[in-house]
């Protein structure tokens, strides 16, 4: 069976923008999705990348005014018209509630999701206990038993394996999915993740020149 490693934060816009192109993807392909939620910053920061705080007006006006907008009318997805409210926030909790349920499954897949769309569409702040929980509770869950299982030392510390893991990929930014090796950076690639799945890709010789 095909693995695709799915790399993101859970305050992610084009994680949200490609969640449910994702998971059509893998229903279709009998992909198994493997996933890697990650804290962005630290993670980009360690490839001497700017984080997104530190960017230029005109970069923050184009990603939030055009780009996010232009994409959620093309994938049929609902989003806010404006920046997230709570944006800036710790989302170490709200990722624990992914991993807490383990780096695989539906119940995973529908909490990434859940959580995605939570912000992005409903102006959610994922550092709210309450929130998390009236997600857990609307996915099913007992959020009481889940939150404690995301807030302990053993899933926390998952999260910041990750996020070491995700260095050592050079990984740059969210979401990244990962297809046998293989990184493709960005939902606008899921076309190309899908391709990979049967068609993995080799790199040009200029890539990769000979040794002599």
């Amino acid at each position: 069976m095909p693995v695709i490693e799915y790399v993101y934060s859970a305050h992610s816009a084009f994680a949200y923008l490609g969640s449910t192109q994702l998971q059509r993807l893998c229903a279709t392909n009998a992909v198994t999705l493997i996933h890697r939620p990650i804290i962005l910053s630290p993670v980009v920061e360690a490839q001497g990348s700017q984080p997104f705080r530190a960017r230029t007006q005109a970069h923050v006006d184009y990603f939030f005014g055009r780009e996010i907008e232009r994409w959620a009318a093309y994938r049929g997805v609902e989003i806010l018209s404006h920046r997230p409210t709570h944006h800036d926030t710790d989302y170490s909790l709200a990722s624990g509630l992914i991993l807490a349920l383990g780096n695989r499954g539906e119940a995973t897949d529908q909490m990434a999701h859940g959580l995605l769309q939570a912000h992005w569409r409903d102006d959610a702040d994922l550092s709210d206990r309450d929130t998390l929980a009236a997600v857990a509770a609307g996915l099913g869950h007992d959020s009481k038993e889940l939150l404690a299982h995301a807030a302990s030392e053993q899933i926390q510390r998952q999260l910041r394996d990750n996020c070491d893991w995700a260095r050592t990929q050079n990984i740059f930014g969210s979401p990244t999915y990962i297809v046998d090796g293989d990184p493709f950076y960005g939902q606008d690639h899921l076309e190309l993740v899908e391709r990979a799945l049967d068609r993995p890709f080799e790199p040009s010789r200029w890539l990769n020149p000979p040794v002599d």
